[in-house]
């Protein structure tokens, strides 16, 4: 080729086949990078503003997440089946709107199983799960046979029971300290309820028709036979009894009445309501000194409707002595 033509401004050298190969190469590339940018950038955009591809409806969804924690914590996490990396406290996110069947496992603990359902865009927190131990801490308390107890939190005590022995226990929370404080009156041959009094000083029992109040020997000579009193209702049938708040006076429940007696010997029951059911139900505040029972009366229409009364018993003890005296008089 001519020299003047090389030197000429618009000369560009002959490409080799090897350069067009190339260049075609990286004109592709270019391309495909563009298709491959603008084809995957609403994934990407997708991801980043918590959607997800749903391949069952081929939509876009919006994701929700399971935000777990246990205690103790470190518990293996299981998502339908499938071991999640995390361990508890632990987030798992992405996940589609729907069911999901969730196993917490933990060595030497009781696993927890359950079902959670996800919603867009929502957290579904479990975050009071408790494992339990395989082997729990359990320590036998008693140290004589009973047949039911009672349990002073505010005193740090329990009470035992022991029908067939007719001996009532004590001992500290925690099972020291464990001793036999009274006796059970023979005669008693159905127990149907009992509770100790809040000067702890005493306790009923209670059978169909009677009552009995039994004084706690704290001198350990065990002369229990002149200290029990007995309250007899042979023409009706008891259903509870509670302690009044001054650990002197019974409230007691039978089938035909809302009563009051004193626990001593010979006391005469003052009958405060008449009921036209038994009461089934029945609680008594002792803090408030109001007792709440159920009834039945008759509407104008002849229909028995159940209802629920609340009696309100004086806070003042020489005003209940009043009453008792004066309905005793009638």
């Amino acid at each position: 080729m001519p020299g003047w033509l090389k030197k000429h401004k618009n000369y560009r050298e002959p490409c080799s086949f090897s350069d067009r190969v190339f260049q075609r190469a990286r004109s592709v590339l270019f391309y495909l990078s563009l298709l491959l940018f603008f084809g995957g950038l609403p994934f990407i955009l997708s991801f980043a503003l918590g959607y997800k591809f749903n391949t069952h409806t081929l939509k876009f969804v919006k994701t929700g997440l399971i935000y777990i924690k246990t205690q103790p914590e470190g518990s293996s996490i299981y998502l339908d089946g499938k071991l999640v990396p995390e361990k508890s406290p632990a987030s798992v996110q992405e996940l589609l709107p729907g069911v999901y069947k969730i196993t917490l496992a933990l060595k030497k603990y009781y696993p927890w199983r359950s079902e959670v359902y996800v919603e867009a865009g929502k957290v579904s927190r479990i975050d009071k799960v408790i494992l339990f131990p395989l082997r729990p801490d359990l320590e036998q308390l008693n140290q004589a046979g009973f047949s039911s107890f009672r349990v002073d939190n505010e005193r740090g005590e329990i009470y035992y029971l022991d029908q067939v022995g007719r001996i009532v226990y004590k001992s500290s929370l925690d099972g020291s300290n464990f001793e036999d404080i009274a006796s059970l009156p023979e005669k008693f041959s159905q127990i149907n309820g009992w509770e100790v009094s809040a000067d702890k000083t005493k306790m009923f029992i209670f059978g169909p028709h009677q009552i009995s109040v039994i004084f706690f020997d704290d001198r350990n000579d065990y002369e229990y036979s002149d200290s029990f009193v007995y309250l007899d209702y042979p023409q009706e049938r008891v259903i509870k009894v509670f302690w009044h708040t001054d650990s002197y006076h019974l409230i007691v429940l039978t089938n035909k009445h809302v009563a009051v007696v004193e626990s001593r010997p010979l006391s005469k029951t003052v009958n405060l309501i008449e009921l036209n059911k038994e009461a089934s139900e029945a609680f008594y505040d002792n803090k408030r000194q109001v007792l709440y029972f159920s009834d039945n009366q008759k509407g104008p229409d002849g229909t028995s409707y159940n209802n629920l009364y609340k009696l309100e018993l004086s806070p003042e003890l020489y005003i209940l002595e009043r009453l008792m005296k004066k309905r005793g008089d009638e």
